[in-house]
């Protein structure tokens, strides 16, 4: 037995989830194994499958009857009330879409009066979130909409719109519900949905939502390629959790298979001679200085061609090495630190050192932000700031902006190519420190003050932590931390609850 617990709800949203994920949808790749490209003028290639919104319109019409209250509460009263609401969120969901910095995609609208026709609707395959316009109609027949194995949304409308019946009565006879003793006080988490999953008129809110789900979607049974195998820093079970809890798919690479590619590789000329090019061409790079061999960039962009053929041979967009700081550099002749930065900057996920306490939560900040992320050492926390260093940043951390970047030594063997990347201060980011049981994520936003030149490792920010240091001093867990651009903590802490992870947000 592992050192982590599900409950059942939790089980099948992340199994169903899971399932889901393992179809990726991925851009049209710039590389194959006969035809070797590097091409950083193009654009940043978010990799992970479109989610699959279905939309429901639930009413019902009520007919007038004599000294009797015979109509709730709302606003659609005749057919063609129904008609003109159905074109207002057919019409507003495609406004959604277009403005979604993430693939989505959104199925007809379903209208649902009755329970067969709301199982009908829950019982498909095509869609991962179930949308509900709650405008009038039964209990029973809300309630057939949704199915645990699924993830779900309930929309009601205030000011938005015709006010809806559900705005009144979502919190008192769907999220809790009457019975013979104080069954009306207690939540009964219908569906596994609770009060973060109802949304009021606000399509910004639904907006960041569903950013979410995408992201814990294309999380959950999401495959990695680890070469070295699978370990956790501090902690040996870190993988066995990943993999129980989340569903991680891990693909062993031995070092001998990459030992095998490299000698054959060296024997390509034409390879080769690609290689060099690219050096060359990435040195050219606006804001790029040379503070190490040539040949250690030259070899960066052999193993950067490895690491991608391993991926795409086993349909997978993640990628980590173990033993990073020594095993590889004998066999590569140089690190692997510029070829992960070179990996992530294009819009693969690849992470040194393997550690399986911190890459879940990469995963899915990758995927919830739609932008590198960056794998990190914290320091101590202190007077409100911390500082965070590897040797492996993207320099594309806004997936846009080839950010400056001094080609240097790794700092702790002073050998290899390491991209030491200057981020702009005052830049925005947010920060996850996960504890190596996956059972609480710390998080916290920030802001880059400096890019200083410390005797750490190469790419380096000190931190001005947007919250309270005291606590996030009190509360830190695991060893590394994984860092993105821009401000995710709504995102992360809805997706946590569907993951089974308790958000602690300092």
């Amino acid at each position: 037995m592992c050192c982590h617990a599900m409950n059942r709800r939790e089980f099948l949203t992340t199994s169903a989830a899971g399932a889901a994920g393992l179809n990726l949808l991925t851009p049209p790749s710039v590389f194959a194994a006969e035809n070797p490209q590097w091409l950083p003028d193009e654009p940043f290639a978010r990799y992970g499958r479109a989610l699959r919104v279905q939309p429901v319109l639930l009413y019902n019409l009520y007919q007038p009857r004599p000294t009797t209250s015979w109509r709730p509460w709302g606003g659609l009263h005749t057919e063609n009330d129904v008609d003109e609401e159905a074109g207002r969120i057919s019409g507003e969901l495609e406004a959604l879409r277009a403005k979604a910095d993430f693939p989505i995609s959104i199925l007809p609208l379903r209208r649902v009066r009755s329970k067969d026709q709301a199982m009908q609707a829950r019982d498909s395959k095509e869609y991962d979130v179930m949308l509900v316009y709650a405008a009038s109609g039964d209990g029973g027949v809300l309630e057939a909409c949704f199915s645990a194995e699924r993830t779900n949304l309930l929309f009601v409308r205030h000011r938005s719109g015709p006010v809806y019946l559900w705005y009144e009565t979502v919190h008192c006879r769907f999220l809790r519900k009457g019975g013979e003793n104080f069954e009306v006080d207690r939540f009964r988490d219908p569906a596994g949905m609770d009060v973060h999953d109802v949304v009021v008129d606000e399509y910004d809110e639904l907006l960041w939502k569903l950013r979410a789900l995408h992201g814990v979607h294309n999380f959950i049974g999401k495959k990695i390629v680890t070469l070295g195998g699978a370990s956790g820093w501090c902690c040996r079970l870190a993988p066995q959790v990943a993999r129980e809890k989340f569903k991680l798919q891990m693909i062993d690479v031995s070092y001998e298979e990459l030992s095998r590619r490299i000698k054959a590789a060296r024997t390509d000329r034409r390879l080769m001679s690609l290689t060099e090019k690219w050096a060359k061409q990435y040195l050219s790079l606006p804001n790029t200085a040379l503070e190490t061999d040539f040949s250690f960039v030259r070899n960066a962009f052999l193993l950067y061609v490895l690491f991608k053929q391993l991926m795409q041979e086993n349909n997978a967009d993640a990628f980590t090495i173990n033993e990073c700081m020594g095993t590889v550099m004998p066999l590569a002749e140089t690190t692997a630190c510029l070829s992960l930065s070179l990996l992530n900057d294009e819009g693969y996920m690849a992470f040194c050192e393997s550690d399986f306490n911190v890459i879940p939560s990469g995963l899915l900040l990758y995927h919830i932000a739609g932008k590198p992320v960056f794998l990190n050492d914290p320091t101590y926390p202190h007077h409100g700031v911390v500082t965070c260093a590897h040797c492996t940043a993207p320099r594309r951390m806004d997936a846009r902006t080839y950010f400056d970047s001094r080609v240097m030594t790794h700092f702790e063997s002073d050998y290899g190519a390491t991209p030491k990347v200057d981020l702009p201060s005052g830049m925005e980011i947010t920060m996850i420190c996960p504890d190596a049981a996956q059972k609480e994520w710390i998080g916290f936003s920030g802001r880059i003050v400096a890019s200083p030149f410390y005797d750490i490792c190469r790419s380096q920010y000190d931190i001005e932590i947007q919250g309270d240091c005291e606590k996030l001093l009190t509360d830190m867990r695991g060893f590394h931390w994984m860092m993105a651009c821009g401000d995710y903590r709504r995102e992360l802490a809805y997706a946590a609850r569907k993951i089974g992870v308790e958000w602690n947000k300092v």
